[in-house]
């Protein structure tokens, strides 16, 4: 008797609490949440030296965060360093690091704690894209996707997490891709990388939640393509449905989500539905479904980026 009052008592709790998150979460989607700020915070942004990882740096510029900018690339991570503090940052540190090289993340990691401070936000945000069917695909590039996409991540939050969990106040974002919810024709490696990235982000996620680390944030975050021309030359079908993102609203939005703790952000919100779609439908329907959006032939007009790895 006392076990089946116990198991009823515990039904109810979680009854009780899953309708409280429910409305909570319908009234946070008819009413924004309130963005943390985010003044004073030191913001960690890897792939810094162009693209989204440089309109990302500026957005946090303006709102005065303590930037710390990694890039491969030294001369364009300090022409971000510039803009940064035309926007008005107060201290902006720019470090030359290549994500795919452990012993490079970890030491670089060292000289920031020394020299800036501990990270509270960190942005894994450099990748790159071979863009070659997966038996075309050198060992080498592949190995190099899954350093920068995927393997960066696992040593700057083995650099970074132990300080956020003593502060109990940290923030992890993962970019991931919409190539990381679904495969992709020409994109095997990226594809996979970015699914592993994604993965990474939520069990990390799971770890702190069941060690009750609630000041530890998550945001794992998957657009579509974006103008910044890592994927120049791609198309879509159906811009009103599946758009080639501009890259200032990418970024935006995305820090828009950071700000409001959002856990997923899917760009555009076409995504949402699709993932809902993919997980019930028949496999032949989702293939109609892709087919129809042309989304199997995206990446045929692919250009090659020429770029320092």
């Amino acid at each position: 008797m006392s076990f089946n009052l116990q198991s009823s008592k515990k039904l109810f709790i979680f009854l009780g609490k899953s309708l409280f998150t429910l409305l909570e979460a319908m009234i946070f989607a008819l009413l924004p949440k309130q963005q943390k700020n985010v003044a004073g915070e030191i913001v960690l942004i890897t792939g810094s030296g162009s693209g989204l990882g440089r309109l990302l740096a500026l957005q946090f510029a303006r709102r005065g965060s303590v930037l710390v900018l990694w890039d491969v690339n030294k001369e364009g991570n300090e022409e971000t360093c510039k803009m940064a503090q035309e926007a008005g940052v107060t201290r902006v540190h720019a470090y030359t690091c290549d994500c795919s090289q452990k012993e490079e993340v970890y030491r670089v990691a060292d000289q920031v704690k020394k020299e800036v401070g501990d990270v509270s936000i960190l942005i894994n945000n450099a990748g790159i894209v071979t863009g070659k069917n997966f038996l075309d695909c050198p060992d080498e590039l592949m190995e190099k996707s899954f350093d920068v996409n995927f393997k960066a991540h696992l040593w700057t939050y083995k650099a970074f997490l132990p300080a956020m969990i003593a502060n109990d106040h940290g923030h992890l974002v993962c970019i991931s891709s919409s190539a990381g919810l679904v495969g992709v024709n020409g994109l095997a490696d990226y594809c996979a990388s970015k699914f592993a990235a994604f993965g990474l982000a939520e069990s990390v996620f799971v770890e702190t939640f069941v060690q009750n680390q609630k000041g530890i944030k998550t945001t794992i975050v998957c657009p579509f393509f974006i103008k910044t021309g890592m994927f120049e030359g791609c198309t879509t079908a159906c811009p009103s449905l599946l758009p080639i993102l501009e890259p200032e609203y990418a970024a935006e939005k995305i820090v828009e989500a950071i700000l409001q703790e959002k856990m997923y952000f899917y760009m555009p919100k076409f995504l949402y539905f699709m993932m809902f779609l993919k997980s019930f439908l028949p496999l032949k329907t989702v293939l109609l479904i892709g087919d129809y959006l042309d989304i199997f032939h995206a990446m045929d007009g692919f250009l090659e980026r020429k770029k320092k790895l």
